[in-house]
């Protein structure tokens, strides 16, 4: 597995073509251009509302705790989109943290609930947080059906192997810093006003 990690970025990049009215090709640039970039959009919705109901001064550390895992239950399986090679393995991932962040927003909710307000529009904000990692399942899963099929009926590769064509590096480095910039930093103040405030 390491040698072929090593040089995970050699191969010849691949190309989304931007125009083509292909099934493939239109469900691929729906996942990468719009699902992933503007996942980021409740994301910050929601920091903005637990910051409004002044989180640090009710659920606190424990319900922005609980943000951190469940950023973790959907960045793994994302990475493991962009970088790795769809197999039954990586679907099988994807899945299991798919209905581990559903399982984590639950757990959230009742939290948070007893502990400051959680209004209809945040409740709101929480429904696209809960739908979209079961949105990009189902976009993956449709674009590597034969993986699906090896993955039900337990065949398949089941190693974790970097991408024949990597996406493009501009790509991954844009995503990184929309996701760095409208997800992790904000998160990472939130739980810094926690702490500070306990």
């Amino acid at each position: 597995m390491t040698r072929s990690w090593r040089h995970w970025r050699r191969g010849e990049p691949e190309r989304i073509p931007t125009r083509s009215t292909d099934a493939q090709d239109a469900s691929r640039r729906f996942l990468l251009y719009g699902i992933l970039p503007l996942w980021v959009v409740p994301g910050l919705a929601d920091w903005w509302l637990h910051r409004r109901t002044g989180i640090e001064h009710t659920s606190g550390v424990r319900e922005s705790a609980v943000h951190a895992a469940m950023m973790t239950e959907a960045g793994v399986p994302v990475v493991l989109g962009l970088v790795a090679r769809v197999n039954p393995l990586v679907l099988s991932v994807m899945g299991g943290a798919a209905l581990a962040h559903g399982a984590t927003a639950v757990y959230d909710v009742t939290y948070a609930t007893g502990r400051r307000e959680v209004s209809p529009v945040e409740q709101h904000v929480h429904s696209f947080l809960e739908v979209l990692p079961l949105t990009a399942l189902a976009f993956t899963a449709c674009l590597h059906a034969d993986q699906v099929r090896d993955a039900v009926r337990g065949r398949g590769e089941w190693r974790l192997r970097p991408r024949e064509r990597p996406l493009p590096a501009r790509y991954l480095a844009a995503l990184a810093a929309v996701i760095g910039t409208g997800v992790a930093l904000p998160y990472a103040e939130e739980l810094r006003r926690c702490l500070r405030a306990r």
